[in-house]
């Protein structure tokens, strides 16, 4: 509170120094940010330096308002007239919704947008948020999900490595079962739609070799990939090697409670507070596979930022954006603050990060599975989508479904909700 105290301040007494006679006018660039206290010390620095220079507009940024989600704060603003200029927290489904809608910008069609691109080393991954043929939304950060492991506890199981198979992981299983004490995984992340971006869409890209699970407006995992993720899921569940009712108030891998779990690069902040020595211990390893193959693909948990087309400022604020990222020292601040790798695909190679990951090997495995990450599709009905998901993995726990059965009707009723 007391950080967020002295950025609201400081930003404040910016805002109002930029406001002199001299400025061409007194219209600030209106900015909204993810409502996550080291996101907005990263914004509150860059805005600073930004604001420093009396030839800028001057850019005045607050965290989203309180809603239900961002989303909604977004649609409620949009619907009053008060959105502001930009926006960062789009993840690509509400990105395509507010595309389709006609509210932003098409990125590509401002002066110097290639030449972004190329400085910011962004060519393949911004590939991935075009709709239509427009540019709509420039991806921030690129968080891979992966597997957290306990390295401790895997040597007190007789493995010297991550398990990278179903195989690897049942042998495991088998053998924690036989002292009755905990679970081999955290094999789902809980029963919220959002969830399955953390279980079943990373498992399926991993066994689809980063094919898409909706295509043309058509389910598409109703396949050999769909069958050999869902049917690992079956059968951890059907061994209870695994539990659907961790309580949020939990962390069943600090706790000891299993041995690996899905977890994101963010995590990794939230363990140095809580627990550190717990994280001198965790190893990171791929999305499990059938084969077990190296180079498994997995699901990017990745959010970017958009420009309203109701802005009376684009020029100035497309200015802002590209002086944003066109330093890499910017997307390194990021990095540092948030332990989110920037969206670029020279992370590895460029010389302005290596310090940073080679004091950071955690952040530098992670680093490495960002080539291998796969945006969620890019559809404007991800809520209803991803219930019918969930609906899924519970059939077969609770129902006792077929997993071919279950598959093929989720595949099923996902198309008749793309059809609407």
């Amino acid at each position: 509170m007391k950080i967020m105290k002295l950025a609201a301040i400081a930003g404040i007494t910016l805002f109002l120094s930029g406001c002199g006679p001299d400025e061409k006018d007194q219209t600030s660039i209106k900015m909204w940010v993810a409502p996550n206290i080291t996101q907005e010390v990263y914004w509150g620095e860059i805005v600073k330096e930004w604001n420093s220079n009396p030839a800028n507009r001057k850019v005045e940024f607050t965290s989203i308002p309180a809603a239900g989600s961002s989303e909604e704060a977004i649609m409620n603003a949009l619907a009053s007239g008060t959105e502001p200029d930009i926006s960062t927290n789009i993840f690509i489904g509400f990105a395509k919704q507010l595309s389709e809608l006609k509210q932003l910008t098409d990125y590509s069609k401002m002066p110097g947008f290639q030449t972004l691109t190329e400085t910011r080393h962004m060519g393949k991954t911004i590939s991935n948020w075009q709709f239509n043929g427009q540019q709509t939304v420039i991806p921030i950060y690129i968080s891979p999900v992966l597997y957290w492991w306990r390295s401790d506890l895997l040597a007190a199981q007789g493995f010297d490595h991550v398990p990278t198979s179903y195989d690897e992981i049942y042998t495991l299983s088998e053998r924690i079962a036989l002292t009755q004490k905990g679970y081999s995984l955290q094999l789902t992340s809980g029963k919220n739609w959002w969830d399955r971006w953390f279980d079943f869409i990373p498992l399926y890209y991993a066994a689809a070799d980063g094919r898409p699970y909706i295509q043309d407006k058509e389910s598409a995992f109703d396949n050999e990939s769909g069958l050999e993720a869902l049917n690992f899921m079956a059968k951890m569940f059907a061994n209870k090697w695994t539990s659907y009712d961790f309580t949020t108030a939990d962390d069943p891998l600090a706790a000891g409670m299993v041995l690996g779990a899905m977890r994101g690069p963010w995590d990794i902040e939230r363990y140095q507070k809580q627990f550190p020595e717990v994280l001198k211990d965790i190893r990171i390893g791929p999305m499990p596979t059938q084969s077990g193959a190296p180079g498994a693909n997995t699901m990017a948990d990745s959010k970017g930022i958009v420009m309203f087309s109701t802005s009376k400022v684009q020029s100035d604020a497309w200015k802002f954006i590209q002086w944003v990222y066109s330093d890499p020292k910017h997307d390194l601040r990021w990095l540092e603050l948030t332990g989110m790798p920037p969206a670029r695909e020279d992370l590895q190679s460029n010389p302005v990060f290596s310090d940073y990951l080679q004091q950071h090997p955690l952040v530098n495995d992670i680093v490495s599975y960002v080539p291998k990450a796969v945006p969620p599709a890019a559809v404007t009905k991800t809520v209803e989508v991803q219930r019918t998901m969930t609906q899924m993995i519970e059939k077969l726990m609770f129902e006792n479904n077929a997993v071919p059965d279950a598959l093929h009707q989720s595949s099923q009723e996902i198309d008749k909700i793309l059809e609407q």
